[in-house]
């Protein structure tokens, strides 16, 4: 445990920090699973499930939760599993 009044509060401010980003990711992985859970099963609404999922992975992106790469990559197995759906 730091003794320096402003490390004492980094620590702080990383655990709440940390918590957020957690709950963030946790968010944004169920959403990615229910548009691919969508269009397994073939739902009417599986192309606005994909497009929510999108959104909410360029989200994170610009957030700085996701890497820019794996955000394209995750965008793009999403499309392509819609596009063989069909």
């Amino acid at each position: 445990m730091p003794n320096i009044k402003s490390a004492k509060k980094r620590v702080k401010v990383i655990a709440t920090k940390t918590a957020q980003n957690k709950a963030a990711k946790s968010a944004l992985k169920t959403t990615i699973k229910k548009a691919n859970a969508a269009i397994d099963t073939n739902a009417a609404d599986k192309a606005e499930a994909v497009k929510v999922a999108i959104k909410k992975i360029d989200q994170a992106a610009a957030r700085g939760l996701l890497h820019k790469n794996k955000a394209a990559r995750n965008k793009s197995a999403l499309v392509k599993k819609l596009n063989a759906a069909n």
